[in-house]
């Protein structure tokens, strides 16, 4: 590896007098992944021509597919001393350390970019409200991490080591099922009609930032295990992490998470309505069908399902496809309710949510809340 210097307790000589960058959480993860090779075919923080084609065709410029901006914001005032460097360090809160090789800097317009990305200006947009605070300079370059930091999870996080552990379990076909939520029965629905068609399950939560509402990622991590513990084939599904910020750009970051779980070694993608979307910003539709337009520029299958609820009528869990009753009759589980449900003290009925899932996160919430619980 070729580089200013290697790390350890001694300083890095190379990096000696060289700038320095701290990252926020969401940069560490970005460099991460992109170390990792968690986002080929991009290899680096993006320069102006890579940022510019994504905005305008979701391609990069030699013309493979990548849907969203991956930069790395400056501070106005450090962009001279960082465009004249050769190497930049990088150092982030959870214990990352590496360097960048500058190869660009440049400003960006980021009305432009939340619109191109999130098809709207609105700061009530979460993607675009944290848009709005970046500064708008950005340095590009490869990037190289020798010290990726400690993940507070046993769970493999980085491609190579899941890719490993689909292999030792002789997995042909791998559904992966990205979500930013606990678990709940309709997500159990999606998990087990997958099981029928493909090898295996990547269960794989994202684990950066979310918007502030949502449910912290250590609890929703914890509610995974306890599900794939009493319900689930345990030789037939694959717990993982993917540390990544989520940005809430829909059927753009769809396809993003589709190429991510590519890379992870899965060949088929759980799909469900208004994927990566929030607030009714983007048709529910819409992620669905980008993803079978771009699958052959993907590399990977998706499965494709309507909305799930239960139908008291027939009993079970069901979907537009299964259920002859109306859909508006159906008791559907959505986050606020249950935020509301385990704020309050609520009873989350057996229909929505497993009974020692729903436990567990009401301890957890009472825990967390101030004034309740240890």
């Amino acid at each position: 590896m070729s580089g200013p210097g290697t790390t350890g307790n001694a300083a890095w000589g190379g990096l000696a007098g060289a700038p320095q960058l701290v990252l926020s959480p969401a940069a560490e993860m970005e460099a991460r992944l992109l170390a990792w090779g968690a986002y080929a075919p991009l290899t680096a923080f993006m320069d102006r021509a890579q940022y510019q084609a994504v905005l305008e065709w979701m391609h990069l410029p030699d013309g493979e597919l990548f849907p969203l901006p991956v930069v790395l914001p400056i501070a106005p005032e450090q962009r001279t001393e960082v465009t004249r460097a050769r190497w930049v360090g990088l150092a982030g809160s959870g214990g990352l350390r590496g360097w960048l090789e500058p190869t660009d800097c440049f400003r960006r317009d980021l009305e432009v970019e939340a619109q191109a990305v999130y098809g709207t200006t609105d700061p009530r947009h979460p993607g675009v409200a944290e848009l709005l605070t970046q500064s708008p300079w950005c340095v590009a370059g490869p990037v190289t991490v020798v010290q990726p930091g400690i993940l507070p999870y046993p769970e493999p996080a980085d491609p190579a080591g899941v890719r490993a552990a689909i292999q030792a379990r002789g997995w042909a076909t791998v559904a992966a099922f990205q979500t930013r939520n606990p678990v709940h029965r309709a997500h159990e629905y999606l998990h087990k009609v997958a099981l029928e068609v493909v090898d295996g399950l990547l269960v794989h939560p994202l684990v950066g930032p979310t918007k502030a509402d949502d449910l912290p990622a250590p609890i929703r991590l914890e509610a995974y295990r306890i599900a794939l513990r009493h319900y689930y084939p345990p030789e037939r599904v694959l717990l993982a992490v993917y540390p990544a910020p989520m940005r809430y750009a829909g059927p753009r970051e769809a396809l993003l998470h589709a190429l991510v779980r590519r890379n992870y070694g899965a060949t088929h993608m759980i799909v469900g309505r208004d994927h990566a979307g929030v607030g009714g910003y983007y048709p529910a539709e819409a992620a669905a069908e980008w993803l079978a337009h771009h699958a052959a520029e993907l590399g990977i299958t998706p499965l494709v399902f309507d909305a799930v609820g239960y139908c008291r009528r027939c009993a079970a869990l069901v979907s537009r496809r299964t259920c002859p009753h109306p859909a508006e009759k159906w008791e559907t589980l959505s986050g606020t309710e249950l935020r509301r449900r385990l704020a309050g003290g609520e009873p989350i009925p057996p229909e929505w949510m497993r009974p020692e899932v729903a436990a567990y996160l009401r301890r957890a919430v009472l825990a967390a809340s101030p004034g309740q619980g240890g």
